[in-house]
């Protein structure tokens, strides 16, 4: 019965959403462009789900017809974009290898699961869900923009979920994948099997050049090389957990190696090795950790990563890594960063467009432009401020979120595990699923 409602629910806000096509008017509001300076009482345009204009309040003509919400007092910014997390129930890789390039994260992930509720409510708009991190190749990852959706189509940003691009490869190494065998027992044997796997790919992709497309010439269809040839071919970006510098090197070599996309994840000991990350041009997904506890290999993570990559001009993004941070509670994690010297500039970007480039998709979404998707959020106060809570978050022109409607507000407030209603209401029901 649970199942049927929520399936019920998605659908009726996909038809409501489609339907909403009416110009919306943000007024009076300090606008956070995040590629161009703040705006104070600034104003912005959305239409059939894209940014049409933005400027100081009276610089554009708001359409007659339009809907106009006065802002005044509160901050306007882009939805944020999450480079890392797990969200959605998803599960990945299982142990029957460490290598699973052909495991793909979106065919295991609940578009109804309770966390991308919260997601919202902490302001995020767009996440990279991940597969776990227990392997050397977890698999696809999937960019989901969080539309209320239905079914996992609903969130992608590619068009062919089967023959589409839809993420990029998540890859780890460190303590995480040294366990039993078929996992290896040591760093040097983690880089030696990652390294043969590539060696495959580039064998397997040269097979696939002199056949010239002949069918009879191709060699047998091998789907985890397949995603290994886009990964080399650098349609696909990897994304790799990290976090000892000497692990951190390890991954840049490789990378040198056999000349794929690079985005660091997590990369704790960062701030020992950031000349070296910049000149081997990656960039940084970090994380901030509020609590003592965790793996050994991340006991000298540090506030001030940020502002050392900041320093040594790498490009650098937070993430949640929900479940390690909240993501309710994501915009906290550039303000520890602000807090331990980096700029307030490169801190918001951090949040938004430096993500939203680690994942191809700058050209849609990381930045208040014309032409850009309309996500957006209403913030109450400083981005910075500990005071400050997301009022409003908005995805492609439509509201998804609304901390004054107590239905929402239990996202944004609850425990760490928040229920629907009908929860309750089925199990007084005796409902069965």
């Amino acid at each position: 019965m649970r199942n049927v409602l929520f399936f019920l629910l998605a659908t009726s806000l996909v038809t409501a959403a489609a339907a909403q096509d009416t110009p919306t008017v943000f007024r009076g509001a300090t606008i956070y462009p995040i590629e161009s300076p703040p705006i104070e009482n600034g104003a912005l345009l959305m239409e059939k789900g894209l940014i049409k204009a933005v400027g100081k309040t009276g610089s554009f003509v708001i359409p007659a017809n339009a809907v106009v919400h006065d802002l005044t007092g509160k901050v306007l910014m882009p939805g944020l974009v999450d480079t890392h997390s797990h969200i959605g129930r998803g599960d990945g890789g299982d142990a029957s290898s460490a290598l699973n390039p052909d495991v793909r994260i979106l065919d295991a992930i609940d578009v109804r699961a309770d966390n991308f509720k919260k997601a919202l409510a902490g302001g995020i708009t767009t996440v990279n869900v991940m597969p776990g991190s227990g392997h050397l190749m977890s698999g696809q990852t999937a960019y989901l923009k969080l539309r209320p959706a239905s079914t996992i189509n609903d969130m992608l940003f590619c068009n062919d979920p089967i023959n589409g691009i839809c993420g990029g490869m998540k890859m780890a190494n460190g303590t995480n994948s040294i366990r039993e065998k078929p996992f290896p027992g040591t760093r040097a044997k983690s880089a030696a099997m990652v390294r043969e796997l590539f060696v495959k790919a580039q064998e397997y992709r040269e097979k696939m050049k002199a056949a010239k497309g002949n069918p009879e010439k191709m060699p047998k269809r091998d789907l985890g090389m397949e995603a290994l040839v886009q990964v080399l071919e650098g349609k696909r970006v990897v994304h790799h957990h990290t976090h000892r510098h000497d692990d951190i090197l390890t991954v840049l070599r490789l990378a040198k190696e056999f000349g794929f996309r690079v985005v660091l994840h997590h990369v704790s000991e960062a701030w020992k090795v950031a000349d070296e990350i910049a000149k081997a041009g990656a960039s940084c997904s970090i994380i901030v950790l509020d609590s003592p506890g965790g793996k050994l290999e991340a006991v000298d993570i540090r506030y001030e990563t940020g502002a050392v990559l900041e320093k040594a001009g790498v490009p650098v993004a937070y993430h949640t890594d929900d479940g390690i941070t909240d993501s309710r509670l994501f915009i906290r994690s550039a303000a520890f960063g602000v807090r331990a010297g980096m700029s307030r500039a490169k801190a918001l970007e951090a949040l938004t467009i430096a993500g939203a480039r680690m994942l191809d998709l700058d050209h849609r979404i990381g930045s208040l432009k014309p032409g850009k998707d309309a996500d957006v959020i209403v913030l109450s106060g400083d981005p910075f401020s500990t005071y400050t809570v997301v009022e409003q978050t908005w995805v492609e022109g439509r509201k998804v979120f609304d901390r004054s409607n107590p239905d929402d507000l239990k996202y944004a407030v609850g425990g760490y595990d928040v229920y629907r209603t009908a929860t309750t209401s089925d199990a007084c029901e005796g409902g069965a699923e």
